[in-house]
């Protein structure tokens, strides 16, 4: 079975971290966070990967093809006009072939089991599942309509009056039948292949009840990094034995001076922490330099540019 992995987007709500850096290689514990999905590919004995890319497309293949990921084949496919989750799913039909596939978003943090995923797909008999997660935050996430075990509306797009506490994952098993009902123009595939699948066999559901967050705002990136590091690292030892990577909370490439303060931090590879500087609460992306003497609290930085945490924020985060 090979993989899809949706990492051709422009992550907007990640800006100005994005504007420099796709928003797969932002990196949460110091990974990138599309090597958590292919780390999870591979632990479930996925090889082949398919891989969308548009947005900072030569940062992303440079980055992979540097990164020594044993027993893992990843081919990309380069939009130089994006096409949306479902004209960039259309264009790889042929490289999919013919027989059910894996699909992962790449800003997600999760330890889905994708084998116990695949073997509910082929019980159900339908030629589509996604992975479900409850949350409090589905109203406003948008919530999924299940009805009869199957799925029937996205935040009653279709007007079915279908409401949950359950929202999509961005991780489904799809048949090639999807592609039935895609088109190569830019479009959602919610909007095509999902809805599709609804009215032609049937959309299956399978509810993840352990890790799962998103990355595609400053408020959950920061809370990844931070809130949920503990979480987070228990993903680190079948991680380094999938891949070699391990997330991890400050970069043995950093230089930290002897009396810096650092606490409840994130450091990347290449910082340079001056002097008598305080930092608290905050992510320091790689090569970041912060000066003798400085204060950051509550903060995510790059080389380029600052962004300050406000604590409503901050309470507000998802769990």
């Amino acid at each position: 079975m090979k993989a899809f992995i949706l990492a051709a987007g422009l992550g907007i709500r990640l800006r100005p971290l994005t504007s420099n850096i796709p928003k797969p290689l932002i990196p949460v514990l110091n990974i990138p966070s599309l090597f958590y999905t292919v780390s999870l590919l591979k632990q479930a004995g996925i090889s082949e990967i398919i891989c969308n890319i548009h947005h900072h497309a030569e940062s992303i293949r440079g980055i992979v093809e540097a990164t020594h990921l044993p027993g893992v084949q990843v081919t990309f496919s380069e939009e130089p006009v994006i096409l949306g989750t479902g004209g960039g799913l259309k264009k790889c039909e042929k490289l999919l072939g013919d027989e059910d596939f894996i699909l992962v978003n790449s800003d997600i943090i999760t330890d889905i089991d994708f084998r116990a995923l695949v073997q509910h797909h082929q019980k159900s008999g339908c030629p589509g599942t996604l992975t479900l997660y409850a949350t409090p935050e589905a109203a406003v996430i948008g919530s999924v309509g299940v009805e009869g075990g199957q799925i029937k509306d996205f935040a009653n797009r279709r007007h079915t009056g279908l409401y949950s506490s359950l929202i999509y994952t961005g991780t489904a098993v799809l048949s090639p039948e999807i592609f039935r009902f895609m088109t190569p123009e830019h479009s959602s595939i919610v909007d095509t292949g999902f809805t599709g699948l609804i009215d032609h066999g049937g959309l299956g559901c399978y509810e993840h009840q352990g890790l799962w967050m998103d990355i595609g705002t400053m408020q959950r990136y920061w809370q990844a990094n931070l809130d949920r590091r503990g979480v987070i690292g228990n993903l680190a030892e079948s991680m380094r034995l999938a891949t070699g990577l391990s997330p991890h909370a400050i970069s043995s490439e950093a230089i930290v001076s002897q009396d810096a303060e650092i606490s409840g931090s994130v450091i990347g590879s290449g910082c340079r922490i001056g002097a008598e500087s305080v930092i608290r609460n905050s992510v320091l992306l790689p090569g970041v330099e912060i000066k003798p003497g400085s204060v950051i609290i509550n903060s995510v930085l790059d080389p380029y540019s600052v962004t300050v945490m406000a604590e409503e924020q901050q309470q507000e985060m998802p769990g």
